[in-house]
């Protein structure tokens, strides 16, 4: 049996809490919208609530052919796979945040919507904040979950330099 540890699990439940706030959303902003793209809803100063199909990756990129719909779906499903085998190592709360957040955002934007309804759902817009994408809770986990990686990354290498012999300080 392959041992999980503590923070692997932490992982897990980070990726699990992240889809379902995802989906969650998804399926409030389909029913205040409606589902013609377009439609949008002011909240806050320049905080609107935009409904886009986004048929590409991450804020619209290489939108394309049912092709390319597929290929970004096996292509996240490797990734999901690849970082749910990373994450039972996990050591370190960053890096197993950080996998959690990518987990559950690759998962609900990528397999779930993709495969339910042939594009992503986006919804939040910040445009008039010269933000020119829209995006939803997936992105934003994902974007925050590489942010994590990279710190957990840097803090590494730091206490490595600080510490090269190994020993205490």
């Amino acid at each position: 049996m392959l041992k999980i540890t503590r923070l692997g699990w932490t992982a897990y439940a980070i990726a699990i809490v992240t889809v379902v706030l995802d989906q969650i959303s998804k399926a409030w902003i389909l029913a205040t919208l409606g589902t013609v793209p377009g439609a949008s809803q002011p909240v806050a100063g320049p905080f609107y609530l935009t409904l886009v199909h986004n048929f590409g990756m991450s804020f619209g990129l290489f939108r394309g052919s049912e092709l390319s719909r597929w290929l970004l779906t096996i292509f996240s499903a490797v990734v999901v796979v690849g970082l749910a085998v990373w994450a039972r190592k996990a050591v370190k709360p960053l890096m197993a945040g950080g996998i959690g957040l990518i987990i559950g955002g690759a998962f609900g934007n990528n397999l779930i919507d993709r495969i339910r309804y042939g594009y992503v759902v986006d919804f939040i817009d910040v445009s008039r904040m010269h933000f020119p994408w829209v995006f939803n809770v997936a992105d934003s986990a994902i974007t925050v979950g590489v942010c994590l990686l990279l710190l957990d990354s840097f803090l590494a290498e730091e206490k490595k330099l600080a510490n090269p012999d190994g020993h205490g300080l």
